[in-house]
Order: structure tokens, then sequence, then C-alpha cells
């Protein structure tokens, strides 16, 4: 079973339940995503990169991208049909990136990081994709051909089995539950701050409350306007 299966079908009872909301301190923006709503975007995503870039079980794809929500579709995505997940491009299928970066690389997908999910406003250059414009015309639901083995590189150098044993491990040790709201500042990089920042409370099946570009000065408000019972070390 893929990371992404084990991650969110705990959660598919209860699919109107919120999994992630976003802030972007840098241009003010909420954003809250139910566990169905993020099921979706994972499946878009890969379906698109099966589709789009013959995304097979094992195969690296890059992700270059801060803590956000179309982070995690892209992040969940990947997971579910089997890719592993690098920092780095080189030997990548496809490279993820932020409009703000340029990468080098066979393909690469741009992601807009708009809070309410549009596109570019101008097609990328070089031969570079617009993810969101491209992968919303994807299926709503994905069925891998096979199932992912345990033993299937998923992020880094860790494999399905590894990353699920660990984040399960850490959500355990901080006493994360499903009935937390947890409060988050960490960046997302690869392979720890994912494991730390995303994987955790998900494994945890416990409500991410994900502050990027955070103001030091609005996290009390945030604490509260939220109501979080547990806050993620920085």
């Amino acid at each position: 079973m893929s990371l992404t299966e084990q991650l969110l079908r705990p959660l598919l009872t209860s699919p109107a339940k919120p999994l992630i909301t976003h802030y972007d301190d840098r241009v003010g923006s909420r954003v809250e995503l139910s566990v169905a709503t993020m099921q979706n975007w994972a499946a878009k995503t890969a379906n698109w990169l099966v589709d789009e870039f013959d995304v097979e079980q094992g195969d690296a794809v890059a992700v270059r991208l801060p803590a956000h929500w179309q982070t995690a579709g892209v992040l969940l995505g990947a997971w579910w049909c089997g890719a592993r997940v690098v920092a780095e491009p080189e030997g990548a299928r496809v490279v993820f990136t932020s409009p703000d970066e340029e990468i080098d690389a066979p393909a690469v997908a741009v992601v807009s990081l708009d809070p309410m999910g549009r596109g570019l406003p101008a097609p990328p250059s070089g031969g570079a994709l617009d993810y969101l414009s491209e992968a919303r015309m994807s299926g709503d639901q994905f069925f891998p051909m096979q199932p992912t083995p345990g033993d299937t590189p998923a992020l880094g150098s860790s494999t399905v089995d590894e990353v699920w044993t660990e984040a399960t491990a850490r959500a355990a040790k901080l006493g994360l539950t499903a009935a937390d709201r947890v409060l988050s500042t960490m960046d997302w990089t690869v392979p720890d701050g994912v494991l730390d920042g995303l994987l955790v409370p998900l494994a945890a099946s416990a409500h991410l409350v994900q502050v990027t570009n955070a103001d030091p000065a609005k996290l009390s408000a945030r604490r509260e306007a939220e109501r979080t019972t547990a806050d993620l070390p920085s």
C-alpha cells in the first residue's frame, strides 16, 4: 500500500473533516482543505504524473517547494503512484518548482502557489508546464495498476514502510491524536522537513494548521482562531 493510502485511509470515514489549513502570512491568505479535497488533488496529481511523465514505482520526483497546500497535493500524488520524492533534480522524472526558481531539467512543473488555486498568469518559459492548470484536468480518482510494495523508495533514501514507521513513531512520541489541531511553522524541506512538518501530523490523523512565512507577532492569534492543541517543534 502506498504512503498516501496509509495516510488517507483512516480519514475517509469523515471526508468533510478539515485536514490542512494553510496560512501564508506574506500574502495574507488562509485556505482550508478537507480530507476529500486533499484526496482529490492527490488523485489528480497521481494521474497527471503517470499520464504526462510515465512515472512508475520507484521513479524519482523532485519537489522544491515551500510548505503550502499545493505542495501537499504534489507530495501525496507522487507517493500515491509510487514515486520517490527527492530534493535534487538530477535523475528525476519531473521537477516541481515555484515560479521564482529556474531549473534546467528535461521536465519541469511550475507550481503557482496561488492561494485560491489559480494557475500561472502566463505560460512558463523553456518548455515547463503549469502544474495547476494541467493537473486539474486529470481524473478525480486514481487507481494504481498494482499495489505499492512497502520496500519501494518513498522519501529520500527511505522506503514506504520506513517512512510510515518513523512518522507514526514520532507522532506517538509527541502524543498526537486525531483529536488534535496542530500548528506548525516548519519548512517542508526534503526529506526531514516533509517528515516532521507534514507526515507526522497526518500519520496521527490530526488537523494540520500550517503557517508559511510566519509572522511571529500573529502566531498567538492563529492559535486562538484555530483552537490549536499542539505545536510542532521548530
